[in-house]
């Protein structure tokens, strides 16, 4: 049962800061933040919610169908995709501008600032979903703010249930605009951070959100994630991981396997309890798409 990802396919420029943020942000001084962090490692990755999504969905066995935008550097990405067997069908390239980029940078205490120059994705909104037999599932993860507006109406237009994931594209919209989306969507998935500013955004505690769908996930990172249904909480134990060295993309390691369980027809706290083991073992490789699940899928 394919599932339709919408969201982001981006080059992501990953570097390393040894010394802590905190310890190089004065506090007082922040109305003339000026700094500067040397960053000795430097790498370059495929990444974009929607291609870390689309690879942790097919390394578990499911049928990923990304609808992204790239941009004239693109070719290398879709070239990519084909070879992993993961469909390019809903990928167009728009030849006058890059690529989507971001430039992440990690301290030793795995927090992260990022740069991100959207490109060609601000143009996401013109691919258009229409209901077909084969889909059943999708999601909306950060991408163009019209396309993330647009697919959801498109996404419940054609009856096909689909989890919000606004992640780091949350910021965009305003409270009304969040509880819209909530109101369109089958599921919620947002991290600690993001959970705290949807509910300040729409005024509706994470409990309250929950009811108004089938079931919101906030991840915790090490500490697991919360899954709550009906304005109950059941907190989902993490998994160790056996090696901490990039969180970059562990949030849509985790957001692969929901969508694995859901095509699967499994609880939410089953779906969860995957989404924990697969974010755990991600962390321990460098980049969003160079680790390999064989070992857990074959226990699936």
């Amino acid at each position: 049962m394919p599932a339709v990802i919408c969201g982001s396919l981006a080059f992501d420029t990953i570097m390393t800061f040894e010394g802590r943020f905190s310890e190089q942000i004065l506090p007082d001084q922040l109305h003339i933040l000026n700094v500067s962090f040397l960053v000795p490692a430097l790498r370059r990755e495929f990444g974009g919610c929607a291609g870390n999504i689309a690879y942790a969905l097919k390394q578990l066995g499911g049928s990923p169908l990304p609808m992204a935008t790239v941009g004239s550097d693109g070719a290398e990405y879709v070239a990519r995709m084909n070879t992993l067997g993961i469909s390019t069908e809903f990928v167009r390239e728009v030849t006058d501008t890059y690529t989507a980029q971001a430039m992440i940078m990690t301290d030793r205490d795995n927090n992260q600032i990022t740069a991100f120059h959207p490109g060609a994705m601000m143009q996401a909104h013109v691919t258009h979903i229409s209901a077909r037999s084969d889909i059943k599932l999708g999601i909306i993860s950060p991408d163009g703010r019209d396309a993330m507006l647009q697919h959801a109406e498109q996404f419940k237009a054609a009856g096909i249930p689909f989890v919000f994931d606004p992640g780091q594209g949350l910021p965009m919209f305003d409270g009304q605009e969040l509880a819209h989306f909530v109101e369109l969507a089958t599921w919620v998935t947002v991290n600690d951070y993001e959970g705290k500013m949807l509910s300040d955004r729409t005024g509706l505690s994470i409990a309250e959100l929950s009811k108004r769908v089938e079931g919101l996930i906030v991840t915790l990172g090490a500490e697991g994630c919360e899954v709550w249904v009906g304005g109950e909480k059941t907190l989902v134990a993490p998994v160790v991981a056996r090696e901490v060295l990039d969180p970059t993309g562990c949030g849509d390691a985790f957001r692969g396997a929901l969508l694995f369980g859901l095509e699967k027809g499994w609880s939410l706290v089953r779906c969860a309890e995957l989404g924990n083991r697969v974010g755990a073992h991600k962390i321990a490789y460098r980049g969003g798409q160079n680790y390999t699940l064989e070992s857990i899928q074959k226990g699936l």
